[in-house]
């Protein structure tokens, strides 16, 4: 025990000369020399299904918004921004502009907005508005019938995939002709990203990993569920 106490009075004196020198207690990466880890090859596709977002940090030109555009992104002028390393720092990069031109949808987005009410008011399906809700008995239960049954669909399935900031986030959904789908499949883009992890991140350092989880984007509740 004596020993243990020792350590953690150490530990405090390390975290706090570190929180001098870069003002952070746990993630300082001036010891890191190199940023560059096992790069993303292109041919990851095939194997670990790799979706868009890491793979345009190798270089390809691959995006759901451009390739089976949906909602108004063929009414927008946008690039896709590539690497060509396809390591942790053209990652980075990629992401950086990708922000960058998410900004330049918005602004074009707002020049297009209509004047006035740009949703429905079929009761049939629109929710009433949240004001009404808290004041009428009526609207609280047109609410809960919307939300509880909502609208009957056709019957089939349907596979819907978006352009998500983690990569392809995809919904195969199966309908019985109901309000409530007989199955729902989501294809969740972190879940895809950790099984290409192992090849990223063999043969170097247990630190790295980090780097590479932050790149691509990783979220394990995602993976868990």
């Amino acid at each position: 025990m004596t020993e243990t106490l020792y350590a953690l009075r150490l530990n405090e004196d390390v975290l706090a000369a570190k929180v001098y020198d870069v003002a952070g207690r746990l993630f300082a990466g001036y010891e890191r020399a190199d940023t560059t880890f096992e790069p993303v090859s292109p041919s990851l596709r095939p194997p670990w299904t790799a979706v868009p977002t890491t793979l345009r940090g190798s270089g390809v030109n691959y995006d759901l918004r451009k390739v089976e555009p949906y909602a108004a992104y063929d009414k927008v002028e946008f690039d896709v921004p590539l690497g060509t390393e396809g390591d942790v720092y053209d990652r980075y990069i990629v992401r950086i502009n990708e922000m960058r031109q998410s900004n330049r949808i918005i602004k074009q987005c707002l020049d297009m907005l209509p004047q006035g009410t740009i949703m429905t008011d079929d009761p049939r399906y629109a929710v009433p508005e949240k004001q009404q809700v808290m004041q009428s008995m009526e609207a609280l239960a047109h609410q809960f019938v919307l939300m509880s049954k909502w609208v009957n669909m056709p019957k089939g399935e349907v596979y819907v995939a978006t352009e998500a900031p983690k990569g392809e986030l995809g919904f195969f959904i199966v309908s019985d002709g109901s309000g409530k789908p007989y199955r729902v499949k989501i294809r969740a883009p972190s879940f895809i990203h950790i099984g290409a992890l192992p090849k990223m991140v063999t043969g170097h350092m247990v630190a790295d990993v980090i780097a590479c989880i932050g790149t691509i984007d990783i979220v394990l509740g995602e993976c868990d569920r």
